[in-house]
């Protein structure tokens, strides 16, 4: 067992932010925590890491309570940016926690080489911007190979290409053997990562797999003066929307298949298609409600 969570609980004085809360993690993958600011997502992350007290319940890591200082050795936690020093140059933060962990200088610059930051590692961290910020912490995060990386907003402050590389890294890292479990407000990243969602309201932990949730949309730009929907009738297609030449389909790959032989059949061209996958957004709409309009 990598991580167990079991009946945990955390108030604020006469607040309860945390209730009766339980999970676990098994095996490597990537887990998401998702829920609305002020939702106890940090909270929980804290308690986990056991930078914060619970009021009741345990937590295990890697077998052992989260209270014995050994199993930082097996595992990591990717805070916010407060956690550093702008008088400290970023190979400052990395040589202490090489020390901590007792890792050697080649594998703390092998871990600044994988994330990319080698360039500014001699400047201080007040030079850096937030995306750099956010990249040395993560270079912290991995310097000792854990089998567990927590993370609180991993891709707070990165522009695409950062966004990008740290998705692909998330993988990698999963793929050999580090469980990860994050916070993250990027919907839209989440559902390239991952279909395993615990999403946290009004203090209870609501376990999902999005796989369950997931719709994939084909839309479609087709050259004809016909109705497609009257030639897809007889299939199991769920046609969204028709609007002119532009056609929204909901199917599988199987049904896709089935379609494009039926507009190759009948002489439709189809000038353009692009897939769309909706997962954690439409799902956290469906728990939360949809975001109110601007006045």
């Amino acid at each position: 067992m990598i991580l167990s969570v079991n009946k945990l609980s955390k108030s604020y004085g006469t607040q309860k932010v945390l209730q009766d809360i339980s999970f676990s993690i098994e095996k490597p993958q990537i887990i998401a925590l998702v829920g609305p600011n002020g939702s106890g997502k940090s909270t929980l992350l804290n308690i986990i890491a056991n930078l914060l007290p619970a009021v009741q319940g345990s937590i295990s890591l890697m077998g052992k309570s989260n209270q014995d200082p050994a199993i930082f050795r097996d595992v990591s936690y990717m805070q916010d940016n407060s956690v550093l020093y702008d008088y400290l140059t970023g190979y400052d933060h990395l040589q202490f926690i090489g020390d901590v962990q007792k890792v050697s200088k080649k594998q703390v610059l092998a871990a600044a080489e994988r994330i990319g930051i080698t360039s500014f590692l001699n400047k201080k961290v007040s030079n850096y911007s937030l995306g750099m910020k956010q990249q040395l912490l993560l270079t912290m995060a991995i310097v000792n190979e854990p089998k567990l990386l927590i993370m609180d907003e991993p891709l707070n402050g990165l522009d695409p290409t950062n966004a990008i590389k740290v998705r692909n890294l998330l993988l990698e890292l999963a793929k050999e053997g580090t469980a990860i479990l994050l916070s993250s407000h990027n919907l839209s990243e989440i559902d390239r990562v991952t279909s395993n969602i615990l999403f946290l309201k009004n203090g209870e932990l609501l376990k999902e797999n999005l796989a369950d949730y997931e719709n994939v949309y084909y839309h479609f730009t087709l050259n004809t003066l016909e109705d497609p929907v009257n030639l897809l009738k007889d299939t199991k297609v769920i046609v969204k929307s028709n609007q002119g030449n532009r056609l929204v389909l909901s199917l599988n790959g199987t049904l896709l298949t089935e379609i494009l032989g039926i507009f190759n059949r009948e002489g439709i061209v189809i000038a353009d298609v692009e897939k769309k996958v909706v997962g954690s957004e439409e799902r956290y709409q469906e728990l939360f409600g949809k975001p109110e309009a601007e006045l």
